[in-house]
């Protein structure tokens, strides 16, 4: 069960979405230090809907649809405000001090905190792989555990591929027209997580 539990989590992971096309913009403008210190806020954020849904609050999303509304909305604008600010950062100079990777953490972190598709996942994927061999708490702990490894693991291979680029960027005479580009895509990411994020609720 476990086995099964950590292939669908790898082939999930590797979906492309928000926090992958964020992870490669930020890695290729601002290094890979500053993307690894997003991939901490990402599965930090990942493991806060991870015990939400533990503690059966994702069912208050589906009881009251406003709620659920209010994260898909609070997400969606939070990801166009991602794509402005690496819009903006795109006309300036590349920057890797500890507070640009202090904010590249919190960013990471709060995007998959306003995830309502985070909160679902957990409470419609984690049961079915519950065995009933071991105390339910643990086991929801075991596999959520399991799967932030794995998102930790996938994000931070992205981060460290995308930080190649950045020194390309350093010295590439077309490095602001490529840095605005890649913010486009941040904002077509914002655009396709409204729309996957419409679910029955």
């Amino acid at each position: 069960m476990l086995w099964s539990f950590l292939i669908a989590s790898i082939l999930i992971e590797l979906t492309p979405g928000p926090n992958m096309t964020w992870l490669a913009v930020l890695g290729a403008s601002r290094g890979r230090a500053t993307a690894l210190a997003a991939v901490a806020g990402i599965c930090l954020g990942l493991a806060v809907a991870a015990s939400v849904a533990g503690f059966g609050l994702t069912a208050v999303l589906l009881e009251f649809p406003a709620l659920f509304q209010l994260l898909r909305w609070g997400g969606t604008l939070y990801l166009f405000y991602l794509a402005w600010d690496a819009w903006s950062d795109g006309d300036g100079e590349l920057t890797h001090t500890n507070a640009t990777r202090g904010v590249a953490f919190r960013q990471g972190l709060i995007s998959n905190i306003l995830n309502p598709k985070a909160y679902l996942f957990y409470a419609a994927m984690l049961p079915q792989f519950v065995s009933g061999k071991f105390a339910l708490g643990a086991e929801v702990a075991l596999l959520s555990a399991i799967y932030v490894a794995v998102a930790t693991v996938i994000h931070a291979g992205i981060a460290l591929l995308s930080g190649s680029l950045a020194t390309f960027l350093e010295t590439s005479p077309h490095a602001i027209s490529i840095r605005k580009g890649l913010a486009v895509l941040i904002a077509l990411a914002a655009i396709w997580f409204f729309y996957s994020t419409q679910v029955s609720t």
